[in-house]
């Protein structure tokens, strides 16, 4: 990928953040995402905090936590939290019936136990990960470590291919310390389906299909923002 189409992203990135983040009002209690495009609206929120802005944070990973915390942003532990107004994260791809895939960043159990307790999960995403069917990408699954062998066989009776993801010649390890699979289905013609046929399966914690737990995903555009909205 060249520089021109990083920095083209990018752009896209930096605007759905600014636009998502006009939503968060004073004293709201806000769910901070996790991944490259979720960093750009911490940027933002720290940006209107260090202006004035009250806002307490509920990070969903120990890396965002570390960013939040260096840059301002009060922050409370996710147990001691019943209910956030809203949440700004990303996504690995989209659709237009708000149905995502996460977890490219290994934090997608935190992120969903957030996006549970979110009033207004808001994604924002640059023009290249709305897909018009979801499966492009690879369904990131979280997995309790002595599951591994069934599980995989398990994702096998779903016509799922799952590898064990990697990170410097060892599997990478999760916040829980647990690992990830990452799950190919092909394209997914039924993503709530799916998702809970893999929410009956034992040994997964969590997966990447997030299906009715998104209120809208702004996504920037060139120069623009255009804003998908749940019914």
């Amino acid at each position: 990928m060249d520089k021109q189409s990083i920095d083209k992203k990018d752009l896209e990135k930096q605007i759905a953040a600014r636009e998502a983040v006009k939503f968060i009002q004073q004293n709201d209690i806000v769910g901070l995402g996790t991944g490259s495009t979720a960093f750009f609206a911490i940027q933002e929120i720290a940006a209107l905090v260090k202006n004035g802005l009250k806002i307490k944070g509920v990070p969903t990973s120990e890396h965002t936590a570390s960013l939040a915390l260096s840059l301002g942003i009060e922050l409370l532990p996710m147990d001691q939290v019943k209910s956030i107004d809203i949440t700004i994260d990303g996504a690995d791809e989209f659709d237009t019936q708000l149905n995502l895939v996460k977890g490219g960043g290994g934090a997608l159990f935190r992120e969903k136990i957030v996006a549970s307790l979110t009033k207004n999960e808001i994604i924002i995403a640059d023009s290249g990960k709305l897909v018009t069917q979801l499966g492009k990408f690879k369904v990131p699954i979280e997995v309790v470590p002595i599951a591994l062998t069934y599980v995989l066989q398990q994702l096998g009776k779903l016509n799922g291919k799952g590898e064990v993801r990697m990170k410097d010649n060892a599997p990478f390890i999760t916040d829980n310390h647990n690992i990830i699979v990452d799950a190919d289905f092909g394209l997914i013609s039924d993503p709530a389906a799916l998702s809970a046929s893999l929410n009956r399966i034992e040994g997964i914690l969590a997966h990447g299909l997030f299906v009715q737990l998104t209120s809208k995903v702004i996504m920037g555009k060139g120069t623009e923002t255009i804003i998908y909205a749940g019914n």
